[in-house]
């Protein structure tokens, strides 16, 4: 018997993982919340800056992303799509932080509040991709659009570091390094990013396969 796509495609994630995304949403916030309200009471602090760090604005997505898959959870392509931008988005957060701000001060003072923004909220929404993936097909054309964010967030940072005499990471910093070498290191982040997004298209693949077998990559 043929299987009725529009049936399958209308089903929804199981009520454990979508009580599990709200209690890692309100986590996300916790922290979030804290570093800025330390913040706050700390001299020369900016709250602009600290919506310009690349893990603030993530984590933020990140917690849209739970929130809204434990609430409501839609199976639409449009939002399967903005899921996987969002867990290629942590993935990068969690990647770059352990190869090159591990050991760097990025802002973040408390161990927990650290742990929870780079460590633990990174594997959180990629498990989730994994254990509740999308059953709308993504083509690899599909996820390298999700590094629409990745590009725009670089120029912002690039053109508003001279303007307030900031940069939120010292890669993105030419002051120290020198534009040579800045771009340089452009070019191979952007290569480890599209490497990224296809990966992470392909493990949200391969999730589908196992959890939902030959009802998987249904159609609009």
């Amino acid at each position: 018997m043929a299987v009725d796509t529009d049936t399958t495609d209308v089903q929804h994630t199981g009520t454990v993982i979508r009580m599990v995304r709200v209690a890692f949403a309100a986590l996300a916030v916790a922290a979030l919340s804290t570093i800025l309200v330390d913040g706050v009471g700390q001299p020369g602090f900016s709250v602009v800056n600290y919506f310009s760090y690349f893990t603030v604005l993530s984590n933020v997505l990140a917690i849209v992303v739970l929130l809204v898959g434990g609430l409501a959870d839609p199976q639409s392509r449009p939002w399967q799509l903005f899921r996987g931008a969002v867990t290629l988005y942590m993935v990068i957060t969690g990647i770059i932080y352990a190869v090159l701000l591990a050991n760097i001060d990025v802002g973040v003072a408390d161990a927990w509040t650290n742990n929870v923004v780079h460590r633990i909220m990174p594997v959180v929404i990629l498990l989730d991709w994994i254990l509740a993936p999308s059953r709308r097909r993504i083509t690899e054309a599909q996820s390298l659009i999700w590094l629409v964010f990745p590009l725009v967030y670089g120029i912002y940072s690039l053109v508003r570091g001279p303007i307030v005499d900031w940069y939120p990471y010292p890669f993105l910093d030419p002051r120290g390094q020198g534009y040579v070498a800045l771009f340089i290191g452009l070019v191979v982040l952007t290569v480890a990013f599209v490497l990224m997004a296809l990966a992470v298209n392909a493990v949200g693949r391969l999730g589908s396969r196992w959890r939902y077998g030959n009802q998987s990559a249904a159609g609009d």
